[in-house]
């Protein structure tokens, strides 16, 4: 047994498992997989969806430096971890599979694309599950071929070797540290921290042109459009913090363009409105520039706070269990509660089937307590 996997209490072990000791948190843990050269990891989804997966692994890499890490992944993560310092050595395109990475609408499922792709991948000694509760991931990572398998798991889905249980509200770095710590992995740390390249600043650079001030980046957008504080919002917040001086950089996607523009417009002063130009590299750079970040629970958010960034982020409430910064010295956590559609009135704590209307959740959040929260991290970043 490794030295960093400390028994404490055997009653409550169970056979070949290992409670763990560590500063950071007290997991169950599973024995480290012997001669292990190549690891596979399936994470699809959006940004924030991979940001989430990053401490499991910088724990995978620490508990397995010689092996070979494979991301399995979307491919909005390809473009950001290819050729990025940090725990990935490969990334790999997942087909469009259902459950896993669903088609757009140009696209389509292909049996034989994905039987392909999981055929040509090479020889793998361990895989692991962080996408979710297993229905349609488990199976996929059973068909990788790995010695040992791992990964969450639902009341429904097929089992792995090594599961375990998916639970909806619970942080979710927090989720996957306990999948990587079923295969020996303990964390190192609980956090997401991504490396920031110089060719992310010289792409920022060029996005911003010359600044004034403090930059405060504004993300109004959210994947879903019952998560996006009212845009009229945004667009006050900035125009009060450029008055004051601050250098106002409204962010989003291209799906977003209308959006961005919109609340640039609003704010009526000088503004940089980027929606996708930039790419993604130019992003990391731009979030990295920010003295303070403004955002609805999105990829940018979280993106913003593994580059280091101090945050305030609005959300719905469940959400921020799941997506919610852990500390508030630097990220702080503005939350509604709303708890039946503002339209139809169908109660949404309990999961909310059936109700499809897309109004905001979170409209209800005080602009004066994101604008104190804003100002409060912008006099931290003042003070040096």
């Amino acid at each position: 047994m490794r030295e960093d996997y400390v028994p404490r209490h055997a009653a409550d072990s169970e056979p070949g498992a290992y409670p763990v000791s560590h500063p950071c948190l007290d997991l169950r843990s599973g024995p480290p997989v012997p001669d292990v050269r190549r690891i596979a990891v399936l994470r699809a989804g959006g940004l924030g969806d991979l940001v989430a997966v990053l401490p499991a692994l910088d724990a995978l890499r620490a508990a397995y430096p010689d092996a070979e890490i494979l991301l399995l992944c979307a491919p909005i993560h390809a473009e950001l971890m290819t050729d990025r310092p940090g725990p990935v050595d490969r990334v790999l395109v997942v087909p469009c599979t259902r459950g896993i990475r669903e088609p757009a609408p140009w696209e389509a499922v292909d049996e034989a694309e994905i039987a392909a792709f999981l055929a040509g991948l090479p020889p793998i000694d361990l895989a692991l599950q962080l996408h979710g509760g297993g229905g349609y991931s488990n199976p996929f990572v059973r068909r990788v071929g790995a010695r040992v398998t791992a990964g969450l798991r639902a009341p429904e889905a097929p089992p792995l070797d090594r599961t375990a249980p998916y639970v909806y509200l619970q942080a979710e770095a927090v989720r996957f540290l306990e999948v990587a710590a079923l295969v020996g992995a303990p964390p190192v740390r609980l956090e997401p921290r991504l490396a920031v390249t110089e060719a992310d600043r010289v792409a920022a650079a060029e996005a911003l042109g010359p600044v004034t001030g403090p930059v405060v980046v504004l993300h109004p957008g959210a994947g879903d459009p019952r998560r996006r504080w009212p845009g009229g919002r945004f667009a006050t917040l900035g125009r009060r913090l450029a008055d004051d001086g601050a250098t106002v950089v409204v962010v989003g996607s291209p799906h977003e363009r209308d959006l961005v523009a919109e609340v640039a417009a609003g704010i009526r002063a000088p503004v940089r409105a980027l929606a996708g130009e930039q790419g993604l590299s130019g992003l990391v750079g731009v979030l990295e520039r920010a003295a303070v970040v403004v955002a609805d629970d999105s990829g940018p958010r979280h993106l913003a706070a593994a580059v280091g960034t101090p945050t305030v982020g609005i959300f719905w409430g469940p959400n921020v269990v799941n997506a919610g910064p852990l500390t508030r010295s630097r990220h702080r956590a503005h939350v509604s509660w709303t708890a039946a559609c503002p339209r139809c009135g169908a109660p949404l704590l309990g999961g909310g089937e059936g109700c499809t209307h897309a109004e905001s959740l979170v409209a209800d959040v005080p602009l004066e307590d994101v604008e104190a929260d804003a100002r409060e991290l912008l006099a931290y970043h003042a003070d040096g």
